[in-house]
């Protein structure tokens, strides 16, 4: 039976998919890239067209809302990031629906070689009879966290038309730079206005989360001492060399992410550029425990200075910024807000699951902030990835969720 929020949430889905808005760690702006004010000021409108109030673009490019309250309750906070993650090719992407999913393999019509199968994402496996949306094979779907949006736009726009239904104030925020660690603005907190809320950028159905990695940033400068090679013998520092060096003196058999998983954290290279006179290093450093997460620091600046023991004439330097902290520190002194989305899950026949997140969202920063943020499901798979997918179904069921969810807030007021 055809839940009555599929054909929306389908349709924003893909419409929203199909807008480029990749983010750009390197730039300094905010948002980092224009092309993420398409999407930002198309939700202003569509948000303004369904009856939401307090509408506006904030100057750190978030756009806010504000849904009424029908009864008196908390103020609750619905979040979603609209930009899609740096990894993968991200512009031209192509959503295609896959009807009634057969739970055989999926190919991809730009790539006849990439196959998503059940047997190696057994959770596609359980979608049979489901509307799965994909992209076509050579860019990500961008379901992280479009999925999100569609969901708290469906929701609101539910909402907006059934003022019988009984709710408490709803604040709306959809924010730019999320994958690359800037979402959350210092103003966010105090603009949203929110005594709780939730990202609806997770994973499985019935999953709330409450727990992230903490996260580090780290840059590497090599700079080596530049000549011409034909006079090079004993003058030369080959910046490219000792770069490798510091590559290949970390922990790579125990501690990056292709051989880590659970609670276990890591460092991961995630580029690295110049030429022999002077190269650059990027590094992300992951951990539960604040503790780990310094060691893992230290680790770095230690490997930094050995290599450049080896070489005096050459300058190295090892620049750690800090991205986000563990949620769990704030919410575990209040788990009010868990409480309450896993009522709300298991009023809808769900057994919540709550398993760390190897990674982090707008919530860690938020709750690092003062505003309690735990992640919610939304049934994207496989994100940042030509095999990223999503059924219509497990959307369809989050927002149903998030329509309970609010319900129980109010009651419990």
């Amino acid at each position: 039976m055809q839940n009555p929020f599929d054909r929306e949430l389908e349709d924003r889905l893909v419409r929203y998919a199909a807008i480029d808005s990749q983010s750009d760690e390197d730039s300094p702006s905010s948002p980092s890239t224009d092309v993420q004010f398409d999407i930002l000021r198309l939700l202003e409108t569509e948000l303004t067209e369904i009856g939401a109030q307090d509408v506006r673009l904030t100057d750190y490019g978030a756009v806010l809302a504000t849904i009424p309250g029908t009864v008196p309750g908390p103020t609750i906070g619905l979040l979603a990031h609209v930009d899609t993650a740096p990894q993968f090719n991200a512009t031209g992407v192509k959503p295609r629906v896959v009807r009634g999913y057969n739970g055989g393999d999926i190919t991809f019509p730009d790539d006849a070689s990439l196959v998503l199968s059940p047997e190696a994402y057994p959770y596609l496996a359980q979608k049979q009879g489901h509307d799965i949306i994909t992209a076509s094979g050579t860019t990500l779907l961008g379901a992280d966290d479009k999925a999100g949006v569609s969901i708290i736009m469906t929701a609101a726009r539910h909402l907006l038309e059934n003022p019988d239904i009984p709710h408490g104030p709803i604040r709306i925020a959809f924010t730019p730079d999320e994958e690359i660690g800037r979402g959350v603005a210092e103003a966010l907190p105090k603009d949203l206005g929110a005594d709780f809320a939730y990202t609806f950028d997770g994973g499985k159905m019935g999953e709330i989360e409450y727990e992230t990695f903490s996260a580090d940033a780290a840059e590497i400068t090599v700079t080596g001492v530049s000549i011409h090679p034909g006079f090079a013998k004993g003058k030369m520092v080959n910046a490219i060399h000792l770069a490798s060096k510091i590559i290949e003196t970390l922990p790579q058999a125990t501690m990056t992410p292709e051989v880590t998983d659970g609670v276990d954290g890591f460092w991961h290279a995630t580029e690295m550029t110049g030429g022999s006179s002077e190269m650059k290093i990027k590094i992300i450093l992951r951990d539960f425990e604040r503790e780990g997460l310094a060691e893992k620091g230290e680790m770095l600046r230690q490997v930094c200075a050995a290599v450049q023991a080896t070489e005096p004439r050459a300058t190295i330097t090892c620049d750690i910024r800090p991205q986000y902290r563990n949620m769990r520190y704030w919410l575990e002194q209040d788990m009010t807000p868990v409480d309450l989305a896993r009522d709300a899950c298991r009023k809808l026949g769900m057994e919540p699951v709550s398993v760390p997140i190897r990674g982090g969202t707008d919530g860690s920063r938020l709750t690092e902030m003062g505003v309690p943020t735990p992640n919610l499901f939304t049934g994207m798979q496989n994100i940042h990835g030509p095999l990223e997918w999503i059924s219509v179904q497990d959307m369809a069921v989050a927002t149903e969720f998030c329509l309970t969810l609010l319900g129980l807030a109010a009651e419990e007021a």
